[in-house]
C-alpha cells in the first residue's frame, strides 16, 4: 500500500505572496478546510508545508502556506504533487478503497482465470470504470458497478469481476 496519497496538483501561483492555485484530486474538496499538513512531492524529495489558508475558486482550491510568502518561492514547484500521508487521509467508508491501492491489482473472472491487470480508474461521474490491461495486452473498459465486479480483495491482491454480455 502506498504510504502517501495525492489530494492534488500545483496548477500555477495565485498573486505575489506565495499562494498556490491547486486542482484537487480527492472526491471531497472540503477536506482541505481541515487540511494542517500536507507533503509536496518535489520530485527529488517530499517537504513538509504548513497549510495556513484555504480559499476555493471555481474548480481549485488556493493554498497558503507557512513556509513560502512570495511568489518566486514557490513558482518552481508548479506541476508537483500535494500529499497525505495515509495517517490523514479521508476515512473511507465500507466498499471504498483509495485508487493507488487499486492499481496493479490481479482482475480474476468469477471462474478464477486470470484476465489482466488494473491499469487506471476512470471517475465519471455516474459510476467508477475500470481500465483492465488484460492478458493478451488489450485495455478493456469495465464498470465498478455490483453486477460487474463482485469482489475487491487488498490482502490478496485482486479483483473478483463478471464480464457481462457485450462488454468484450
Amino acid at each position: 500500500m502506498e504510504e502517501f496519497l495525492r489530494v492534488g496538483v500545483i496548477s500555477s501561483t495565485h498573486g505575489i505572496k506565495g499562494e498556490v492555485k491547486v486542482y484537487p484530486t480527492t472526491d471531497d474538496v472540503e477536506r482541505f478546510l481541515d487540511l494542517k499538513e500536507v507533503w509536496l512531492d518535489t520530485r527529488r524529495e517530499k517537504l513538509p508545508l504548513t497549510v495556513t489558508g484555504v480559499k476555493f475558486f471555481k474548480n481549485l482550491v488556493i493554498l497558503k502556506f507557512k513556509e513560502f510568502n512570495d511568489i518566486n518561492e514557490i513558482e518552481k514547484y508548479k506541476g508537483c504533487d500535494l500529499l497525505v500521508d495515509r495517517e490523514h487521509a479521508v476515512p473511507l467508508e465500507e466498499g471504498e478503497y483509495f485508487i493507488a491501492d487499486l492499481l496493479g491489482l490481479t482482475v480474476v473472472t468469477e471462474d478464477g482465470e486470470v484476465f489482466g491487470t488494473l491499469d487506471d480508474v476512470m471517475q465519471t461521474g455516474a459510476n467508477d470504470v475500470y481500465v483492465v490491461m488484460t492478458t493478451d495486452g488489450k485495455e478493456v473498459l469495465l464498470p465498478v458497478i455490483p453486477e460487474c465486479v463482485l469482489d475487491v480483495n487488498l490482502e490478496e491482491g485482486k479483483i473478483t469481476v463478471h464480464i457481462m454480455d457485450g462488454l468484450l
